[in-house]
Protein backbone atom coordinates (compact mmCIF):
# COMPACT_ATOMS: atom_id res chain seq x y z
CA UNK A 1 0.00 0.00 0.00
CA UNK A 2 3.02 2.29 0.22
CA UNK A 3 2.75 3.05 -3.47
CA UNK A 4 -0.62 4.76 -2.88
CA UNK A 5 0.63 8.22 -2.04
CA UNK A 6 -2.48 10.44 -1.97
CA UNK A 7 -4.53 11.09 1.17
CA UNK A 8 -8.28 11.29 1.00
CA UNK A 9 -9.53 14.87 0.97
CA UNK A 10 -11.47 14.50 4.20
CA UNK A 11 -8.46 13.24 6.11
CA UNK A 12 -6.29 16.07 4.86
CA UNK A 13 -9.00 18.50 5.91
CA UNK A 14 -9.23 16.91 9.34
CA UNK A 15 -5.46 17.15 9.83
CA UNK A 16 -5.48 20.82 8.84
CA UNK A 17 -8.38 21.72 11.14
CA UNK A 18 -6.63 20.07 14.07
CA UNK A 19 -3.64 22.32 13.64
CA UNK A 20 -5.43 25.56 12.90
CA UNK A 21 -4.89 25.32 9.14
CA UNK A 22 -1.22 24.38 9.20
CA UNK A 23 0.78 21.41 10.36
CA UNK A 24 2.40 21.97 13.77
CA UNK A 25 6.19 22.19 13.91
CA UNK A 26 7.78 18.85 14.81
CA UNK A 27 9.40 18.38 18.20
CA UNK A 28 12.15 15.88 18.97
CA UNK A 29 15.07 15.35 21.30
CA UNK A 30 16.80 18.54 22.34
CA UNK A 31 14.69 20.62 19.90
CA UNK A 32 17.47 23.21 19.63
CA UNK A 33 17.60 23.54 15.83
CA UNK A 34 21.33 22.73 15.82
CA UNK A 35 22.70 20.03 13.53
CA UNK A 36 24.45 17.25 15.43
CA UNK A 37 28.02 16.68 14.24
CA UNK A 38 29.66 14.48 16.87
CA UNK A 39 30.57 10.80 16.63
CA UNK A 40 27.61 8.91 15.11
CA UNK A 41 25.57 6.42 17.13
CA UNK A 42 24.90 3.42 14.89
CA UNK A 43 21.31 2.15 14.87
CA UNK A 44 19.69 -0.29 12.45
CA UNK A 45 16.37 -1.69 11.31
CA UNK A 46 15.23 -4.61 9.17
CA UNK A 47 12.05 -4.28 7.12
CA UNK A 48 10.23 -6.34 4.51
CA UNK A 49 10.13 -3.69 1.81
CA UNK A 50 10.22 -5.78 -1.36
CA UNK A 51 8.40 -9.09 -1.77
CA UNK A 52 4.70 -9.99 -1.49
CA UNK A 53 3.91 -6.63 0.13
CA UNK A 54 5.65 -3.51 1.43
CA UNK A 55 5.96 -3.71 5.22
CA UNK A 56 8.40 -0.89 5.85
CA UNK A 57 6.31 1.97 7.23
CA UNK A 58 7.60 1.52 10.80
CA UNK A 59 11.18 1.84 9.60
CA UNK A 60 10.27 4.89 7.52
CA UNK A 61 8.82 6.59 10.61
CA UNK A 62 11.86 5.76 12.73
CA UNK A 63 14.09 7.14 10.01
CA UNK A 64 12.06 10.37 9.87
CA UNK A 65 12.27 10.73 13.65
CA UNK A 66 16.05 10.26 13.62
CA UNK A 67 16.38 12.88 10.87
CA UNK A 68 14.52 15.25 13.17
CA UNK A 69 16.81 14.31 16.06
CA UNK A 70 19.94 14.91 14.00
CA UNK A 71 18.66 18.34 12.99
CA UNK A 72 18.00 19.21 16.62
CA UNK A 73 21.14 18.48 18.57
CA UNK A 74 21.23 14.72 18.18
CA UNK A 75 21.81 12.69 21.32
CA UNK A 76 23.66 15.35 23.29
CA UNK A 77 25.57 16.33 20.16
CA UNK A 78 25.93 12.88 18.63
CA UNK A 79 23.90 12.14 15.47
CA UNK A 80 22.16 8.83 14.89
CA UNK A 81 23.47 6.93 11.88
CA UNK A 82 20.47 4.87 10.81
CA UNK A 83 20.86 1.91 8.48
CA UNK A 84 17.66 0.26 7.26
CA UNK A 85 17.96 -3.09 5.47
CA UNK A 86 15.39 -4.88 3.33
CA UNK A 87 15.01 -8.60 4.11
CA UNK A 88 12.83 -9.10 1.00
CA UNK A 89 10.60 -11.47 3.04
CA UNK A 90 13.43 -13.98 2.61
CA UNK A 91 14.85 -15.81 5.69
CA UNK A 92 18.30 -16.14 4.12
CA UNK A 93 18.43 -12.43 3.35
CA UNK A 94 17.13 -11.64 6.84
CA UNK A 95 19.99 -13.64 8.37
CA UNK A 96 22.51 -11.88 6.14
CA UNK A 97 21.36 -8.35 6.93
CA UNK A 98 20.93 -9.21 10.62
CA UNK A 99 24.54 -10.33 10.86
CA UNK A 100 25.62 -7.31 8.82
CA UNK A 101 23.96 -4.84 11.18
CA UNK A 102 24.86 -6.56 14.45
CA UNK A 103 28.36 -7.87 13.69
CA UNK A 104 29.71 -5.76 10.83
CA UNK A 105 28.10 -2.35 11.31
CA UNK A 106 28.04 -2.80 15.09
CA UNK A 107 24.69 -1.18 15.83
CA UNK A 108 23.91 -0.43 19.46
CA UNK A 109 20.25 -1.37 18.87
CA UNK A 110 17.65 -1.97 16.19
CA UNK A 111 14.76 0.49 16.13
CA UNK A 112 11.63 0.49 13.97
CA UNK A 113 12.01 -2.91 12.29
CA UNK A 114 8.96 -4.30 10.50
CA UNK A 115 9.10 -7.79 9.06
CA UNK A 116 7.50 -11.19 8.56
CA UNK A 117 10.81 -13.04 8.89
CA UNK A 118 13.46 -10.97 10.72
CA UNK A 119 12.30 -11.71 14.27
CA UNK A 120 12.09 -15.46 13.67
CA UNK A 121 15.48 -15.64 12.00
CA UNK A 122 17.42 -13.21 14.19
CA UNK A 123 15.90 -13.48 17.68
CA UNK A 124 18.70 -15.79 18.85
CA UNK A 125 21.34 -13.52 17.28
CA UNK A 126 19.98 -10.52 19.18
CA UNK A 127 19.96 -12.44 22.47
CA UNK A 128 23.43 -13.92 21.93
CA UNK A 129 24.93 -10.55 20.99
CA UNK A 130 23.14 -8.60 23.74
CA UNK A 131 21.41 -6.21 21.36
CA UNK A 132 17.81 -5.05 21.75
CA UNK A 133 15.34 -4.64 18.89
CA UNK A 134 12.71 -1.98 19.60
CA UNK A 135 10.58 -3.04 16.67
CA UNK A 136 7.80 -1.09 15.04
CA UNK A 137 5.68 -3.59 13.12
CA UNK A 138 5.79 -7.15 14.42
CA UNK A 139 3.93 -9.65 12.27
CA UNK A 140 5.12 -12.93 13.79
CA UNK A 141 4.97 -14.68 17.15
CA UNK A 142 8.75 -14.65 17.66
CA UNK A 143 8.56 -10.88 18.12
CA UNK A 144 6.40 -11.36 21.22
CA UNK A 145 8.11 -14.45 22.58
CA UNK A 146 11.74 -13.28 22.62
CA UNK A 147 13.88 -11.72 25.33
CA UNK A 148 15.50 -9.05 23.15
CA UNK A 149 12.57 -7.84 21.04
CA UNK A 150 9.80 -5.46 22.07
CA UNK A 151 7.21 -3.39 20.19
CA UNK A 152 4.39 -0.93 20.79
CA UNK A 153 2.22 -2.79 18.27
CA UNK A 154 -0.09 -5.57 19.45
CA UNK A 155 0.51 -7.90 16.52
CA UNK A 156 -1.67 -10.19 14.41
CA UNK A 157 -2.91 -12.31 17.31
CA UNK A 158 -4.04 -9.41 19.48
CA UNK A 159 -5.49 -7.59 16.48
CA UNK A 160 -7.35 -10.62 15.11
CA UNK A 161 -8.80 -11.66 18.46
CA UNK A 162 -9.69 -8.04 19.20
CA UNK A 163 -11.57 -7.76 15.91
CA UNK A 164 -13.44 -11.03 16.53
CA UNK A 165 -14.22 -10.03 20.11
CA UNK A 166 -15.84 -6.82 18.87
CA UNK A 167 -17.78 -8.60 16.11
CA UNK A 168 -19.21 -11.09 18.59
CA UNK A 169 -20.19 -8.38 21.07
CA UNK A 170 -21.52 -5.78 18.63
CA UNK A 171 -22.48 -7.59 15.44
CA UNK A 172 -23.67 -10.93 16.80
CA UNK A 173 -21.00 -12.88 14.91
CA UNK A 174 -21.36 -16.63 15.44
CA UNK A 175 -19.12 -18.11 12.75
CA UNK A 176 -15.97 -16.28 11.60
CA UNK A 177 -13.75 -17.29 8.70
CA UNK A 178 -10.23 -15.84 8.88
CA UNK A 179 -8.55 -15.21 5.52
CA UNK A 180 -4.84 -14.96 6.17
CA UNK A 181 -1.31 -15.89 5.13
CA UNK A 182 -0.09 -19.45 5.53
CA UNK A 183 2.90 -18.32 7.59
CA UNK A 184 2.68 -20.44 10.79
CA UNK A 185 4.06 -17.76 13.11
CA UNK A 186 2.03 -14.94 11.56
CA UNK A 187 -1.33 -15.50 9.91
CA UNK A 188 -1.93 -18.94 11.33
CA UNK A 189 -0.69 -17.74 14.74
CA UNK A 190 -3.23 -14.92 14.82
CA UNK A 191 -6.18 -16.79 13.35
CA UNK A 192 -5.66 -19.93 15.43
CA UNK A 193 -5.94 -17.96 18.64
CA UNK A 194 -9.01 -16.20 17.22
CA UNK A 195 -10.43 -19.68 16.60
CA UNK A 196 -9.74 -20.64 20.23
CA UNK A 197 -11.48 -17.45 21.38
CA UNK A 198 -14.58 -18.37 19.36
CA UNK A 199 -14.57 -21.98 20.54
CA UNK A 200 -14.31 -20.83 24.17
CA UNK A 201 -17.51 -18.85 23.55
CA UNK A 202 -19.26 -21.89 22.08
CA UNK A 203 -19.03 -20.33 18.59
CA UNK A 204 -17.44 -21.41 15.30
CA UNK A 205 -14.44 -20.30 13.29
CA UNK A 206 -12.33 -21.50 10.38
CA UNK A 207 -9.17 -20.44 8.56
CA UNK A 208 -8.36 -19.94 4.85
CA UNK A 209 -4.55 -19.80 4.53
CA UNK A 210 -2.94 -18.17 1.47
CA UNK A 211 0.64 -18.29 0.23
CA UNK A 212 1.68 -14.60 0.16
CA UNK A 213 4.05 -15.29 -2.74
CA UNK A 214 1.31 -16.69 -4.99
CA UNK A 215 -2.05 -15.86 -3.44
CA UNK A 216 -5.06 -16.68 -5.62
CA UNK A 217 -7.68 -14.21 -4.42
CA UNK A 218 -10.42 -15.62 -6.66
CA UNK A 219 -10.02 -19.06 -5.07
CA UNK A 220 -9.89 -17.45 -1.62
CA UNK A 221 -13.20 -15.70 -2.23
CA UNK A 222 -14.79 -18.96 -3.42
CA UNK A 223 -13.57 -20.70 -0.24
CA UNK A 224 -14.99 -17.84 1.80
CA UNK A 225 -18.40 -18.29 0.19
CA UNK A 226 -18.28 -22.03 0.91
CA UNK A 227 -17.14 -21.61 4.53
CA UNK A 228 -20.61 -21.21 6.03
CA UNK A 229 -19.39 -18.20 8.01
CA UNK A 230 -21.46 -15.12 8.78
CA UNK A 231 -18.37 -12.93 9.32
CA UNK A 232 -15.14 -12.53 7.34
CA UNK A 233 -11.96 -11.54 9.17
CA UNK A 234 -9.28 -10.30 6.79
CA UNK A 235 -5.89 -10.79 8.44
CA UNK A 236 -3.25 -10.02 5.82
CA UNK A 237 -0.76 -7.30 4.89
CA UNK A 238 -2.49 -4.23 3.51
CA UNK A 239 -1.87 -4.85 -0.18
CA UNK A 240 -3.04 -8.46 -0.02
CA UNK A 241 -6.07 -7.51 2.07
CA UNK A 242 -7.11 -4.79 -0.38
CA UNK A 243 -6.72 -7.22 -3.30
CA UNK A 244 -8.95 -9.77 -1.57
CA UNK A 245 -11.63 -7.15 -0.91
CA UNK A 246 -11.53 -6.00 -4.52
CA UNK A 247 -12.33 -9.54 -5.69
CA UNK A 248 -15.09 -9.78 -3.07
CA UNK A 249 -16.48 -6.53 -4.45
CA UNK A 250 -16.43 -7.94 -7.99
CA UNK A 251 -18.56 -10.81 -6.68
CA UNK A 252 -20.82 -8.28 -4.88
CA UNK A 253 -20.44 -10.06 -1.53
CA UNK A 254 -20.68 -7.00 0.69
CA UNK A 255 -24.10 -7.87 2.07
CA UNK A 256 -23.45 -11.61 2.39
CA UNK A 257 -21.18 -11.26 5.43
CA UNK A 258 -20.13 -8.98 8.23
CA UNK A 259 -16.64 -7.69 7.38
CA UNK A 260 -13.83 -7.09 9.88
CA UNK A 261 -10.07 -6.79 9.55
CA UNK A 262 -6.90 -6.75 11.57
CA UNK A 263 -4.76 -3.60 11.68
CA UNK A 264 -3.02 -3.49 8.25
CA UNK A 265 -6.11 -1.99 6.60
CA UNK A 266 -6.11 0.95 9.02
CA UNK A 267 -4.17 3.27 6.74
CA UNK A 268 -5.03 6.81 5.66
CA UNK A 269 -4.81 5.74 2.01
CA UNK A 270 -7.20 2.78 2.28
CA UNK A 271 -10.55 4.65 2.00
CA UNK A 272 -9.59 6.04 -1.41
CA UNK A 273 -8.07 2.72 -2.48
CA UNK A 274 -11.16 0.67 -1.62
CA UNK A 275 -13.79 3.19 -2.66
CA UNK A 276 -17.35 3.72 -1.46
CA UNK A 277 -18.43 0.09 -1.83
CA UNK A 278 -17.08 -0.74 1.64
CA UNK A 279 -18.27 2.45 3.36
CA UNK A 280 -20.13 1.65 6.57
CA UNK A 281 -19.48 -2.06 6.07
CA UNK A 282 -15.81 -2.75 6.83
CA UNK A 283 -14.63 -2.37 10.44
CA UNK A 284 -10.90 -2.50 11.11
CA UNK A 285 -9.06 -3.22 14.34
CA UNK A 286 -6.39 -0.67 15.26
CA UNK A 287 -3.56 -1.73 17.54
CA UNK A 288 -2.87 1.92 18.38
CA UNK A 289 -5.19 4.90 18.73
CA UNK A 290 -6.58 6.90 15.75
CA UNK A 291 -4.11 8.27 13.21
CA UNK A 292 -6.09 11.52 13.10
CA UNK A 293 -6.07 11.99 16.87
CA UNK A 294 -5.28 15.32 18.48
CA UNK A 295 -2.98 14.16 21.30
CA UNK A 296 0.62 15.39 21.51
CA UNK A 297 2.34 12.24 20.21
CA UNK A 298 -0.11 11.72 17.36
CA UNK A 299 0.14 15.34 16.31
CA UNK A 300 3.93 15.31 16.56
CA UNK A 301 4.17 12.04 14.60
CA UNK A 302 2.22 13.59 11.73
CA UNK A 303 4.37 16.74 11.84
CA UNK A 304 7.58 14.71 11.74
CA UNK A 305 6.29 12.61 8.85
CA UNK A 306 5.25 15.76 6.98
CA UNK A 307 8.66 17.39 7.49
CA UNK A 308 11.17 14.53 7.36
CA UNK A 309 9.53 11.52 5.65
CA UNK A 310 9.02 10.81 1.97
CA UNK A 311 5.68 11.81 0.47
CA UNK A 312 4.67 8.21 -0.21
CA UNK A 313 5.51 6.86 3.26
CA UNK A 314 2.27 5.55 4.83
CA UNK A 315 0.57 7.20 7.77
CA UNK A 316 -0.68 4.03 9.42
CA UNK A 317 -0.58 2.18 12.73
CA UNK A 318 2.81 0.67 11.99
CA UNK A 319 4.22 4.12 11.25
CA UNK A 320 2.90 5.22 14.65
CA UNK A 321 4.65 2.23 16.26
CA UNK A 322 7.91 3.10 14.51
CA UNK A 323 7.63 6.66 15.81
CA UNK A 324 7.10 5.44 19.38
CA UNK A 325 10.02 3.02 19.14
CA UNK A 326 12.34 5.81 17.98
CA UNK A 327 11.01 8.28 20.55
CA UNK A 328 11.40 5.91 23.49
CA UNK A 329 14.83 4.84 22.26
CA UNK A 330 16.06 8.44 22.12
CA UNK A 331 14.58 9.27 25.53
CA UNK A 332 16.46 6.29 26.98
CA UNK A 333 19.85 7.09 25.44
CA UNK A 334 19.59 10.80 26.25
CA UNK A 335 19.99 9.77 29.89
CA UNK A 336 23.39 8.20 29.16
CA UNK A 337 26.79 9.85 29.23
CA UNK A 338 27.30 10.68 25.52
CA UNK A 339 30.88 9.40 25.80
CA UNK A 340 29.65 6.05 27.12
CA UNK A 341 27.00 5.09 24.59
CA UNK A 342 27.68 1.54 23.49
CA UNK A 343 25.69 -1.62 22.98
CA UNK A 344 25.88 -2.70 26.61
CA UNK A 345 24.86 0.68 28.04
CA UNK A 346 22.09 1.08 25.47
CA UNK A 347 20.71 -2.41 26.10
CA UNK A 348 20.60 -1.68 29.82
CA UNK A 349 18.88 1.66 29.20
CA UNK A 350 16.23 0.07 26.97
CA UNK A 351 15.55 -2.70 29.48
CA UNK A 352 15.00 -0.02 32.13
CA UNK A 353 12.13 1.57 30.17
CA UNK A 354 8.90 1.41 32.16
CA UNK A 355 5.64 3.31 32.55
CA UNK A 356 5.78 5.19 29.25
CA UNK A 357 2.37 6.57 28.36
CA UNK A 358 1.21 8.03 25.07
CA UNK A 359 -2.04 9.21 23.50
CA UNK A 360 -1.20 6.67 20.79
CA UNK A 361 -1.51 3.67 23.13
CA UNK A 362 -4.32 2.33 25.30
CA UNK A 363 -1.90 1.33 28.06
CA UNK A 364 1.68 1.84 29.26
CA UNK A 365 4.76 0.83 27.31
CA UNK A 366 7.50 -1.01 29.17
CA UNK A 367 10.40 -3.37 28.52
CA UNK A 368 12.08 -4.85 31.58
CA UNK A 369 14.06 -8.09 31.91
CA UNK A 370 11.81 -10.88 30.65
CA UNK A 371 11.85 -13.77 28.24
CA UNK A 372 8.94 -12.23 26.28
CA UNK A 373 7.37 -8.81 25.75
CA UNK A 374 3.83 -7.69 24.85
CA UNK A 375 3.05 -4.35 26.53
CA UNK A 376 0.17 -3.53 24.16
CA UNK A 377 -2.81 -5.86 24.50
CA UNK A 378 -5.71 -3.43 24.19
CA UNK A 379 -7.06 -1.93 21.00
CA UNK A 380 -9.92 -0.12 19.27
CA UNK A 381 -12.17 -0.59 16.23
CA UNK A 382 -12.41 1.84 13.32
CA UNK A 383 -15.20 1.75 10.73
CA UNK A 384 -14.60 2.78 7.14
CA UNK A 385 -16.76 5.81 6.36
CA UNK A 386 -16.96 8.19 3.43
CA UNK A 387 -13.40 9.41 2.88
CA UNK A 388 -11.92 8.07 6.12
CA UNK A 389 -12.58 6.18 9.33
CA UNK A 390 -14.56 6.72 12.49
CA UNK A 391 -13.87 5.17 15.88
CA UNK A 392 -16.63 2.78 16.98
CA UNK A 393 -15.18 1.41 20.21
CA UNK A 394 -13.20 2.54 23.19
CA UNK A 395 -9.91 0.93 24.24
CA UNK A 396 -10.70 -2.69 25.05
CA UNK A 397 -8.49 -5.32 26.62
CA UNK A 398 -8.24 -8.37 24.38
CA UNK A 399 -9.76 -11.56 25.77
CA UNK A 400 -7.33 -14.41 25.10
CA UNK A 401 -5.61 -17.13 27.13
CA UNK A 402 -2.43 -16.27 25.25
CA UNK A 403 -1.90 -13.28 27.53
CA UNK A 404 -1.54 -15.30 30.76
CA UNK A 405 2.30 -15.27 30.92
CA UNK A 406 2.44 -11.59 29.98
CA UNK A 407 -0.03 -10.60 32.65
CA UNK A 408 2.06 -12.57 35.15
CA UNK A 409 5.14 -10.60 34.08
CA UNK A 410 3.26 -7.32 34.45
CA UNK A 411 2.07 -8.30 37.92
CA UNK A 412 5.63 -9.13 38.95
CA UNK A 413 6.83 -5.78 37.58
CA UNK A 414 4.00 -3.91 39.33
CA UNK A 415 2.52 -2.69 36.05
CA UNK A 416 -1.20 -2.01 35.76
CA UNK A 417 -2.27 -2.35 32.14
Amino acid sequence: MKKIAVYSASLVGAFMMMTGGAMAAPSCGLSNGQKANGEPIKVGAIVGQTGPDDFSSSGDAAQAFFKCINANGGVNGRPIEFTMEDDQWNPEVAAQVGNKLVKDVGVVALVGSGSFVDMAVNAKLYADEGVMSMAGACAISDCYESSNIVTAAGGPLISSVGAAQWAVAHQGAKNIVCVTTNIPTSGIYGCSWMQKFMENKGLEASIIPLDPASADMNSAVLETIASGADTVLVNMPGGMAAAFLKVAEEQDLRDNFKWISSTPLYDADIPAALGKYWTGVLTVNAELNPIDGTGPDTTNWRAIMETYANEGDPRDTFSQAGYLAAKYFVEAVLKLDPADINRASVTKAIQAISGKTSDMMCGPYYVGLADRHLPNHANIMMQLVDGGFKQVSECTQVDTEYLAPYLAIEKEMGISN
